[in-house]
């Protein structure tokens, strides 16, 4: 069974965690890691022959397009993060449809292709903010991954499906983060700072119970998750700084033991493997 890989290409300093003690308005001002952290992630991908969802900040590809160029060349899927990585629980319906379609009008103009995949900042489609769903599938997306199935602080849908679906309703197909179901709870195992939190046995033993069980799942990571080397910043709250640095310094070993653990694709591909997207219609 082939998995979805997924990287959300920011910044550091474009993380929620962050966004109390660094604006919008300093992100110029902070030296850029993106390339470099990328970089080092597609030569992995490279040696192991593995092909992966990069979903872009629009931000990013206005002032790296010839990074997003890259990632496309190396036979990877680019799809959309939104350009400012706003949580969409802060904007309204009009500022969330020019936010997105200014960003998949940049990364389109990049690869000279549709960009038919979306997934929110901080995973911020909730049950406050399903509008957003109509808005993705009105603007010619043909799937999203942003619904987490879980209670968090700041994101999750706790009794959202658990695994791929067509949206009721939609065109749009749903690859929800992955979450391994333990008694009543979900468990979130896929990715991000649960990756680098969890002792990596139970991370690997999670996921082949998914993998046992025939559940495709959706793991995630960030670039800059994968440098040790990663700014710190040292006037966030303590919270915010355990969820990010905590486990970094072993991360990249960790992320090359998984490509070698599990078997991996591009969310569009895992999607057309499940029957819930067809090759035509993505083009």
């Amino acid at each position: 069974m082939r998995h979805a890989l997924t990287i959300d290409v920011e910044e550091y300093f474009q993380v929620h965690a962050f966004a109390g003690v660094i604006p919008t308005s300093s992100w110029d001002g902070y030296a850029p890691a993106v390339q470099g952290n990328t970089d080092r992630i597609l030569d992995l991908l490279d040696e192991r022959a593995v092909s992966a969802t990069f979903f872009c900040l629009g931000w990013i590809a206005e002032r790296n397009r010839e990074l997003i160029k890259s990632i496309h060349a190396r036979g990877h899927e680019i799809a959309c993060h939104g350009h400012m990585h706003q949580a969409i629980t802060t904007q309204d319906p009009d500022t969330f449809r020019k936010d997105v379609s200014r960003a998949k009008d940049v990364l389109e103009d990049c690869i000279g292709e549709r960009v038919t995949g979306y997934r929110a900042p901080t995973y911020s489609i909730t049950g406050s903010t399903l509008w957003a769903l109509d808005i993705l599938e009105a603007l010619g997306f043909r799937y999203d991954s942003s619904i987490f199935p879980i209670y968090h602080d700041n994101y999750g849908i706790p009794d959202a499906p658990r695994l791929p679906y067509r949206i009721q309703g939609s065109t749009l197909v749903e690859f929800p983060i992955s979450t391994l179901k333990v008694g009543p709870v979900n468990v979130p195992v896929s990715g991000g700072g649960y990756f680098r939190l969890l002792p990596y046995s139970v991370i690997r033993t999670a996921l082949r119970r998914l993998q046992r069980q025939g559940d495709p799942f959706v793991f995630y990571i960030h670039p800059w998750e994968l440098n040790p080397e990663t700014p710190r910043v040292d006037d966030a709250p303590f919270l915010s700084r355990f969820r990010t640095y905590t486990g970094i310094n072993r991360s990249f070993t960790r992320f090359s033991r998984l490509l070698k653990d599990f078997s991996f694709t591009t969310v569009r591909t895992a999607l057309t493997d499940c029957g819930l997207l067809e090759n035509r219609l993505l083009m």
